[in-house]
């Protein structure tokens, strides 16, 4: 019997099974993105979305499968693997799932939302919960292709939106590996001060904000202060982010940080991260290789 079922992001299936395996979770099959298991449900950073309550339904045809999905609850999202055109039948029986891209600073939407998929033409696994409010875990926003410099902004949009919340006037918000600017700009926006920290220079676009504050200096020598965040999308081992993330407790309220993966997946460093008093640990549907990290001073 299938207790949990894992949705790995595209090409990241790897670092989830690991994980799993980890943890004592054997992966019963794969269903496309999706690791069945017939261990019960425990936290898996990798997993974009988590289902804790598959159950197996009939579906002998369109309109029975339908049925049985609408007499559990209104709200559904699919993860189409097999059988396309029986899967868009099925699913244009059901009510509309509204997944407008996201104006951030937005919150979360707190339906309730869950996963379906077909496991045959005549057979359904359906999860009335599942642990992101997202369809397949991934959110969408109303992007800006005009001011930031990258397209890492959303990513921290992502984070913050998981977060639950953001920084805003008179706080002060440290974003150390700046450069060119993705992230001091998206902070910007928020009405915080922002102190930029990079060797290399921001991207004028953002260097010419009023609230951004450009420190060239090592994001590793920066002796930690008093502020209200700390972010860091630095390029470097998970290991020496690790060191920094300690250094900064007790002077930073709230961090978020970019966990990069070089090669194999660091699994064990990911575990302390994990570890940590008030900590979160997600791979987020803009992050590649690479885990985001939340924590708030308990």
């Amino acid at each position: 019997m299938i207790r949990a079922a894992y949705l790995a992001d595209p090409g990241l299936e790897a670092p989830l099974e690991e994980e799993l395996t980890r943890r004592g979770v054997a992966i019963a099959r794969w269903h496309g993105p999706l690791a069945l298991t017939e261990a019960p449900p425990v936290p898996a950073a990798w997993a974009l979305d988590i289902w804790d309550a598959p159950v197996e339904l009939p579906a002998p045809s369109v309109k029975a499968a339908a049925d049985a999905l609408r007499g559990i609850q209104r709200n559904w999202s699919q993860v189409p693997v097999l059988h396309h055109r029986r899967s868009a039948l099925i699913e244009a029986r059901l009510p509309p799932v509204k997944a407008r891209p996201l104006r951030f600073p937005e919150p979360a939407p707190t339906g309730h939302l869950g996963g379906w998929t077909l496991l045959d033409t005549d057979l359904l696994l359906a999860s009335p919960t599942k642990s992101s409010p997202f369809p397949r875990g991934a959110v969408r926003f109303e992007e800006d292709r005009e001011g930031p410099p990258s397209r890492a902004y959303l990513k921290l949009w992502e984070g913050l939106t998981r977060f639950g919340q953001w920084p805003g006037p008179g706080e002060v918000a440290l974003d150390l590996g700046a450069s060119p600017g993705g992230w001091s700009w998206a902070l910007a926006q928020l009405g915080c001060a922002v102190v930029a920290v990079d060797k290399a220079p921001l991207d004028p676009r953002v260097s010419a904000l009023p609230n951004v504050t450009l420190r060239q200096e090592s994001a590793f020598g920066l002796p930690p202060e008093k502020v209200d965040w700390l972010f860091s999308d630095v390029i470097c081992y998970p290991a020496r982010l690790l060191g920094l993330v300690q250094r900064w407790q007790g002077f930073a309220r709230r961090m978020l940080c970019t966990v990069k993966f070089q090669g194999a997946t660091d699994h064990e460093t990911a575990e302390q991260f994990a570890a940590l008093p008030g900590a979160r640990l997600f791979h987020g549907a803009h992050n590649k290789h690479e885990l985001t990290f939340l924590w708030e001073a308990p």
